[in-house]
């Protein structure tokens, strides 16, 4: 069975190892790679002694195609698993090529020097991907990923036209710090601040971030919360692949005092993206911001609470209107002591180690670059269930997402 290289040593790194270590059958031999090595090794230590699986590890710099694939050209993959930072997607896809191996990732590509997320740049690798005979599959995660699944299921199994799309993320989790951010603060605090988008009557519609909020009532007795409508970037690719879609929006939930401490960085400058010079060296702020936050990978021990992570679709069966709400409850503690880490970490890394799976399988190779949703979900689905993202549908749930 084959190798899988595996770039990135943050809290999702740890996940994706953790579990791929779990299925042995497909995944022989594991190689974790980062920019700092002895980040790589903990985590490898930590796998030894939760599943007696050996990790190999090896210090890589993503940003250099070179580098990249002189570690591919020595551990021989089957594929690459990229949880490394968004900058890096197109540079590992060009050693993935430059190599011969498949490649897999959890969030698309993200210029450093603006903060805007889209797919375009990725999707311009279709031809070199089908004519190299490789597969890339984008997106991996839970949102997007398994949300891009969900959406797919529905539209399979519970619908003949789907008509409007509401993708609702809510992290009930309280890590008990006045202000942290529960995966990388760089890339969190630039898609939060980014102006919203959704999509509505064949076009987005811009709107001022964090413009739009409502109530939300999870179910399971995981609480209300408060969501606030943003981009996120399955939008893209969903309203793109089922163009029946008159409305399609994404929601996230945060708390008074997150937004409160959002607002006052900003007006200080603090979430800036421009380098600005301190006494002779160029220092970009946020990055600056990041090195005083918690580490997310380290938020593991003291966050407690639930997350609840679903797609609500309307649409018509059977020429009746109708409606479903498909949705994942995890819970943080249950995550750290399976894996070490927090939900939101766990629910990333869940996602891309099925993925991978998928591909290797058989079941989801297809030579070209893919969105989730392109592919059949009914594997993808019930491996959640099997790996620790057990989900439930309700029909007809009585919500009312304007």
């Amino acid at each position: 069975m084959p190798t899988v290289l595996i770039i990135g040593a943050g809290g999702v790194g740890r996940v994706v190892t953790h579990k791929c270590a779990e299925v042995a059958e497909v995944f022989s031999d594991i190689v974790l790679a980062s920019r700092t090595e002895e980040k790589c090794k903990k985590i490898a230590a930590a796998v030894k002694a939760k599943t007696g699986r050996d990790v190999a590890t090896a210090r890589v710099d993503a940003d250099n195609v070179g580098d990249m694939a002189a570690l591919i050209e020595r551990c021989k993959p089957a594929m690459v698993i990229n949880v490394a930072l968004p900058y890096q997607d197109l540079t590992i896809m060009d050693a993935c090529l430059a190599s011969g191996v498949h490649y897999l990732d959890t969030a698309n590509y993200e210029p450093p020097d603006t903060a805007r997320f889209e797919y375009r740049w990725q999707w311009a690798y279709h031809d070199k991907f089908r004519d190299a005979g490789l597969m890339a599959l984008l997106g991996s995660g839970f949102d997007p990923g398994a949300t891009n699944v969900f959406t797919a299921y529905l539209a399979k199994h519970y619908f003949d036209e789907i008509h409007t799309l509401d993708i609702i993320d809510v992290n009930g989790g309280d890590h008990g710090y006045p202000f942290a951010t529960n995966f990388n603060p760089e890339i969190n605090i630039r898609e939060v601040t980014a102006e919203c988008r959704h999509w509505q009557d064949g076009g987005f519609i811009t709107t001022p971030a964090m413009s739009s909020r409502q109530r939300f009532q999870c179910p399971e007795d995981v609480g209300e919360y408060t969501i606030y409508r943003m981009y996120h970037e399955e939008l893209e690719s969903l309203t793109k692949h089922y163009p029946s879609l008159t409305k399609a929006q994404f929601w996230m939930s945060f708390s008074d005092n997150y937004l409160k401490h959002l607002e006052v960085l900003g007006n200080v400058g603090m979430t800036g993206i421009e380098a600005v010079n301190y006494q002779g060296h160029d220092i970009v702020p946020i990055q600056f911001l990041k090195a005083l936050l918690p580490d997310p990978a380290m938020l593991g021990p003291r966050t407690k609470g639930k997350t609840c992570i679903g797609c609500h679709v309307t649409g018509v069966k059977d020429s009746r209107q109708k409606s479903a709400y498909l949705y994942n409850i995890c819970d943080h503690q249950a995550c750290y002591r399976e894996v070490g880490s927090q939900a939101i970490s766990y629910t990333t890394g869940v996602p891309a180690m099925i993925g991978a799976k998928m591909m290797l399988e058989g079941k989801w190779m297809r030579a070209g670059v893919w969105n989730m949703e392109q592919m059949d979900p009914d594997p993808f689905i019930d491996d959640m269930r099997q790996y620790g993202l057990p989900w439930k549908v309700i029909e007809n749930p009585n919500f009312n997402l304007a």
